[in-house]
């Protein structure tokens, strides 16, 4: 499978298609990240534009890049309306794309979509069983807690009439136990966040591990791909100043995304040390006290889950990453603008590539 683990660290990063000043500047700015030697781009779908439609533009303007779904949000569309865009795009790009889900968060699900949040877990392995059958060009059926195909009354099973192709990679973006349990079962590749090496073999490993050996299978098996900010400071000064500015979008993170009960990135901070600032983030953020939220965070989280520093730091950093576990670094590149973005990005993939 094209998505499969390299035996060398690959280097990724996740765009939106409302995500820059203008969708060109963004097309721009994967264009010239595929010819610095990046090997995959995610295309994000959250609030803003659509994925899909932005993967099928994408795959007219590169030639080499992997091109993934980061994320597709499980039941926004239909396990079947899911198989039809992989199998559309991954056609377009010629077998460049890689089918990437996710189950989101019930702010979005519920209060921008309308649909129930209710058991993601059975839910995801459902739409994976049913995207299985109908990428292999089987006849569509399932009678599931979520799903039921055909439904009852006078229709019958039917298969996609577009080629099959079985073997287009599925990533999940998980962050819970027993999700990650299923990423371990089912997936050919796992997009993580909120990535502390020194807490992931508790916090993620055990869980992923756990669905590898349900399955028979090993972390060979497995793309790990961990995501992080790269920014690089000249010296201690700059480092601290940059540091100081990333506070406010932590605490977003571990007071805002989600709802009041659930935030998947609290918990996963909270399993990997940090537990009672975590906490405390979240009480204040929820509060309205955003000022105060942002001031809780301390130095070592911002550092922890980013590639933030001096060249040496970054490229310690990578080694790090790569020593835990980490098969593709996704990058997101700080600067004010397309040029300085790139900038970014070309010294991060060649540090990459010096690391092995």
């Amino acid at each position: 499978m094209t998505g499969r683990r390299s035996s060398r660290m690959r280097t990724a990063t996740t765009v939106e298609g409302s995500g820059a000043a203008s969708f060109q500047e963004t097309v721009t700015f994967v264009v010239e990240a595929e010819k610095l030697g990046l090997d995959v781009c995610w295309v994000a779908e959250a609030w803003g534009s659509d994925a899909v439609s932005v993967l099928g533009y994408l795959a007219a303007r590169t030639d080499r890049l992997l091109l993934g779904s980061g994320v597709l949000q499980v039941g926004t569309r239909s396990p079947v309306a899911l198989a039809q865009a992989a199998l559309t795009l991954a056609d377009m790009s010629d077998g460049r794309f890689l089918l990437g889900l996710g189950t989101s968060g019930p702010q979005v699900m519920e209060g921008l979509h309308g649909v129930p949040f209710a058991r993601p877990l059975t839910r995801t392995r459902e739409t994976i069983e049913i995207l299985r059958s109908a990428l292999a060009g089987e006849k569509i059926r399932y009678d599931g807690a979520a799903h039921t195909i055909p439904l009852p009354g006078e229709s019958r099973p039917m298969r996609l009439s577009a080629r099959p192709n079985p073997d287009i990679p599925l990533y999940l973006a998980t962050m819970s136990p027993k999700m990650l349990a299923l990423t371990g079962e089912l997936a050919d590749g796992w997009l993580g966040t909120s990535f502390v090496p020194e807490g992931a073999a508790e916090a993620y490993f055990a869980h992923l591990d756990a669905g590898l050996t349900a399955a028979g299978r090993t972390r060979a098996d497995l793309d790990v791909c961990q995501g992080a900010e790269v920014c690089f400071a000249a010296d201690e000064e700059e480092l601290a100043a940059i540091v100081d500015d990333r506070r406010r979008g932590l605490a977003f993170s571990l007071g805002g995304m989600g709802s009041s009960s659930t935030n998947f990135y609290n918990a996963a901070y909270g399993r990997q040390g940090w537990a009672d600032v975590a906490a405390r983030v979240h009480e204040r953020w929820q509060a309205g006290d955003r000022d105060g939220a942002a001031a809780l965070v301390t130095d070592e989280m911002v550092l922890a889950t980013t590639l933030i520093g001096t060249e040496d730091m970054v490229r310690a950093r990578l080694r790090v990453w790569r020593a835990a576990g980490v098969d593709t670094v996704r990058l997101y590149p700080a600067g004010d603008d397309l040029d300085a973005r790139l900038t970014t990005l070309a010294r991060a993939v060649e540090l990459v590539r010096g690391i092995g």
